[in-house]
């Protein structure tokens, strides 16, 4: 029998990703490595990667990937989307047949462009229209998932462990400016390839350890504003509080940290005036926007990388620098089997978001 200290109990999930200041890409060979040492975080029934900067040929269009259960919903997905956008190029996302991945759907990718009359006639700006167009295939076509929006970058995700879902992606024959990853044990759903991480909207996608237990408040709130919540995780939330903040009210990063992990008001009420005057108007105007509950995320978007982890500190994570490369991870170890000769390394605390911007000098640490 093993008794206590002798058996390793992992804080549930794993995240990782790099990102590289300069722009300059890299295979995503890396990542599977990365995400591979933390095997015991996970237990088979998710993962997945986002890449950014993997499709330059096609940066200007979207890159819709999906889902599909049937040769039905696909036929129907596809009358819907050239009903509403102009479609540049489609073909099956490439994979490998490799024995540990099953019961895959059928995974195809779409590059697209609203055509002028729909998008005219919506009398929305193009993105709010692919948003709209996003949320319709995933709510009333059985059978039909979007589960990648953005432009000039993807998901990929399935039921396995991590590294065998890059590898059934074949991630490595991808080079990406930036990489996040995430082996995922659920507590709460079942394991299912349209709920394994990342979420993503658009150009925002989330990787996300813990469990947050404002879940229903931020669910019922998020729907006011248009969003449909069809997957009963909260790292669906996560992504759709991000894009409501970031786009349509134009919260910088650093004031969405400051709502989705808000400093207590005892620590606001020490705060210099000005400062205190900010943080003070983002509890208020944003209340329902906190979360609460252990986690840690990486969010990214056009253009950088978040991380962020609770207030309370309730999940691990770990920074990594060398050059113009940023590493972060739930464990240094998954960071080291990359790069062991970092020029630094350190954790943030509690509720300090790490913002990492393409040609944007220092990781930034608030």
């Amino acid at each position: 029998m093993r008794r206590e200290g002798q058996i390793r109990i992992p804080s549930g999930c794993a995240i990782s990703g790099i990102i590289n200041k300069s722009g300059v890409r890299m295979s995503g060979d890396a990542i599977i490595r990365s995400i591979s040492v933390m095997h015991d975080r996970s237990n088979g029934l998710g993962g997945g990667f986002s890449a950014y900067g993997i499709y330059p040929e096609y940066k200007d269009y979207y890159a819709l990937h999906m889902f599909y259960d049937s040769a039905l919903a696909k036929k129907e997905c596809e009358e819907f989307l050239e009903r509403h956008f102009d479609i540049i190029n489609l073909s099956k996302i490439p994979t490998r047949k490799i024995r540990e991945i099953t019961d895959e759907p059928l995974i195809w990718r779409y590059f697209v462009a609203p055509l002028p009359t729909k998008l005219a006639e919506s009398q929305l700006d193009e993105r709010d229209f692919a948003e709209r167009c996003v949320f319709r295939v995933n709510t009333t076509i059985d059978g039909a998932y979007v589960f990648s929006s953005g432009k000039n970058m993807g998901v990929f995700k399935a039921v396995g462990f991590p590294e065998d879902v890059g590898r059934f992606y074949r991630l490595e024959e991808y080079e990406g400016w930036c990489f996040t990853a995430h082996g995922r044990y659920p507590t709460n759903t079942p394991g299912w390839w349209g709920g394994a991480h990342p979420f993503a909207l658009l150009d925002y996608s989330v990787v996300h350890n813990g469990e947050i237990s404002s879940y229903d408040a931020n669910r019922r709130a998020i729907e006011m504003y248009g969003y449909k919540c069809t997957l009963q995780t909260d790292t669906e939330v996560i992504t759709y509080i991000i894009d409501y903040l970031h786009r349509k009210k134009g919260l910088d990063f650093t004031e969405i940290a400051s709502v989705i992990a808000a400093p207590f008001w005892q620590t606001i009420e020490r705060m210099a005036p000005k400062e205190r005057q900010l943080h003070e108007y983002l509890r208020i105007m944003f209340a329902e926007q906190l979360i609460t509950g252990p986690f840690s995320i990486l969010v990214g978007f056009e253009g950088g990388l978040m991380a962020l982890n609770d207030r309370l500190k309730l999940r691990s994570m770990v920074v990594g620098e060398k050059g113009d490369t940023v590493y972060i991870a739930s464990e240094e170890a998954a960071i080291r089997i990359i790069e062991p000769d970092l020029d630094a390394v350190w954790s943030p605390k509690g509720g300090q978001p790490v913002i990492v911007r393409l040609n944007g000098g220092e990781p930034e640490c608030l």
